[in-house]
This record gives structure tokens, sequence and C-alpha cells, in this order.
């Protein structure tokens, strides 16, 4: 299979869908890899050593998606980049088609094969959305804390105080894995941290894990109202695999809030979790509503390109090879993983939850290959 990746043109993203030793892989089991120029150095990888490793250097991305069987990239393509799509494509990436309905047209009217990420699941865990969700958990705490100081808008004060001083309240929604990510630096930088869930299950577990040094809470309207009062930071982690994220943190809170404290609605990508919230971009990440600081950020691990980029691409190159190997058809069948990443199949859409979000129809991809 001819196998393609790009740059990345969303802003400031500087992951890359395939490393060196990705295309390593790939060239290995007989398929052959285009690279665009410059695709991998945001992440630190030269060109050379995408060459040395097989892959063959186009000059520019247009002529990378014409030769492509399947493109694998790390965020989903922007408006600029659907004409390049043709059919037959497979589509290999993050695509959160659930907030992107424009997106999720042009897929469809292109009859683009596409494979989301953020939707391939095996035994309820969702393997190619775990590393970002690790990685974005970590950097809320991160972020929010540097939003926390007085120059940004925010109240001023230190995530873990000092002696003689208040430790900051963080306040958690949703204990998945950005969840339970955020609360471990949380708990690690000192503060006081509550962290709610509608799963009991899934306290009792983390109750386990960080003892006493957490507050879990039952997720309701009344207990999330209740914390977010006294809380210095809110993060957002709640997720519907593939679906729209429910607004669990709604805009009358804002004015029983703190002034200068901070949201950092972690689950953008999906719509966002908070009623106040909208996209912003790491050249803009922040605005203030009602006094409250917001960093709703879409692509939080761009950040980070090097960790990201390893880390996605350890998760992504196992379903990758098997459908370059099998084709797209002979994966799906094999790998129910690989069946519940397919949000979109010759002008078809095959993932309810996003067919849910839009009103669409959903086709079952069983009637289709």
């Amino acid at each position: 299979m001819k196998i393609g990746c790009v740059k990345e043109i969303k802003n400031n993203e500087f992951r890359v869908g395939l490393t060196p030793d990705n295309v390593r892989a790939y060239v290995g089991s007989g398929h052959h890899v285009y690279m665009e120029k410059g695709a991998g150095v945001g992440s630190g990888f030269a060109d050379t050593e995408y060459v040395n490793a097989g892959a063959s250097l186009i000059d520019n991305a247009a002529d990378v998606w014409h030769l492509s069987d399947m493109m694998i990239k790390v965020k989903e393509p922007l408006p600029e980049e659907y004409g390049l799509f043709h059919e037959g494509l497979i589509l290999y990436t993050y695509l959160h088609l659930a907030a992107d309905k424009e997106q999720m047209d042009a897929l469809l009217d292109g009859k683009v094969k596409a494979v989301a990420y953020e939707t391939i699941q095996e035994d309820r865990f969702l393997p190619c959305l775990a590393p970002m969700s690790q990685i974005a958990g970590r950097l809320s705490i991160q972020e929010g804390a540097k939003y926390l100081e007085k120059r940004f808008g925010g109240e001023g004060i230190l995530l873990a105080g000092v002696p003689g001083t208040p430790k900051a309240n963080v306040v958690i929604l949703g204990g998945g894995t950005v969840g339970m990510n955020a609360c471990k630096i949380a708990v690690g930088m000192g503060a006081n941290v509550t962290i709610l869930d509608v799963n009991l299950k899934r306290l009792e577990e983390l109750d386990n894990m960080f003892g006493a040094h957490i507050q879990t809470l039952v997720s309701n309207d009344s207990n999330v109202e209740r914390v977010v009062k006294d809380a210095d930071l809110v993060i957002g982690s709640v997720l519907i695999p593939g679906g729209s994220t429910p607004k669990l943190f709604k805009k009358k809170y804002l004015p029983e809030m703190k002034n200068g404290a901070v949201f950092v609605d972690v689950a953008i990508d999906q719509g966002g979790c908070g009623e106040s919230s909208h996209v912003t971009t790491h050249d803009d990440p922040v605005y203030i509503e009602d006094g409250v600081v917001h960093y709703c950020v879409g692509n939080m691990p761009g950040a980070v390109p090097r960790t990201s980029t390893i880390a996605l691409t350890n998760a992504t190159l196992k379903y990758g090879l098997m459908i370059a190997g099998e084709g797209l058809e002979g994966a799906a069948k094999k790998s129910n993983a690989i069946y519940t990443g397919v949000n979109c199949y010759n002008g078809k859409l095959t993932n309810k939850n996003v067919a849910l979000a839009h009103g669409y129809e959903f086709t079952e991809l069983t009637s289709l290959i």
C-alpha cells in the first residue's frame, strides 16, 4: 500500500503522524511511504532520518495526498485540505466529527474511508486516545497553574501554596484517563483535589489510588455547582467516545465562582464540557468570561510535540500496519478495534454517536464491506 504523511497545518501543531521508526516498520512490511519534506521537523525528526528509514520525500502536501492510498495524520484535515480528498482514500487520524459537521460532510462527499483514532476501542479501552489523554491531563494542571498567575488574569495564587498560606482548590470533572492524570499531577503539586464522576466503581478506584489526598464525589448538578464555587482551578475531562460532550460546566456557575479562577476544558475537541467554552489556539489560548479565565486549546498535546508524537505513534502503528496489510475491509473484519474506528465509509456514516450528534443516518459497517 502507498502510505502518505504530511505536515500538520493546524495552529501550532508540531506533531507528525509517522516517526522514522514507523516508516521503517511500514517499509519493512512491503509498503511504500511518502513523506512531505519537513513534516517531522517540529517533532525533532529530520528529513534525512525519514530517507534513511526508506521513505520517499515529496516537495508538497498536495502530491502526497494524490499519491497515497492511506494518509496518516495527527489532527483532522482542515478546509483547505478537503479538496485533496479522493474516493477510496483511507484517512487514519484524529477526526472528532461530533464537533465538526463541515469536515464530516466533506469526508462523506469525498467518499473517504475515515478511521478515527479516538473511536478505536478494545474492551472499552481507547488505545489510540489514551496516550494523548494522559498528556492532556497532565498538561491541564501545568497550564492551569500558569494561568492562575495574575499577569494572565488569574487570581495570583500558587497551586501548592507555601507554609502558612492556603493551597489551591482543584476540581476535576470526570475520572477517566484525562481526569486521573490531572489528579496525579495536582496531588503531586500539593493542591486540594476534588474529582467527580458518574461511575461509582471508578470513584472507588480513584479513592484507592489516591487515598486521603483527594475527595471523590458523584457527578451531578448539585455537587458540581457546590464545588466549583470554591474552586481555583476546574478541569473539564468528560468524554463520550465519538459523541458530543455533555455540558456539565454551566454558564450560571461563572458569576458564583472566584474572580480569576481558571477553567481548562480538555474536552473541547469533542465540543467541550462547558457551556461557555469555545475553541482557542496556542497563539491565543485564553479568554475571560464573568471573571473566569477559560483555556480551551483544541490540540493541547501539540505543545509538547516530541513526547506526544512518540506516545501517539506507539499506539497507532499496530492498527496502521493491520490496515495497510489487510486493506481496511479485511482489517475491520478481523479486528473489532479497527471496525469501531471507521467513522465514514464510501459516503456513509458508520459511527452511531457521530450520527446521533448531527441527526444523520447511521449505517452499520458490516452491510458495506
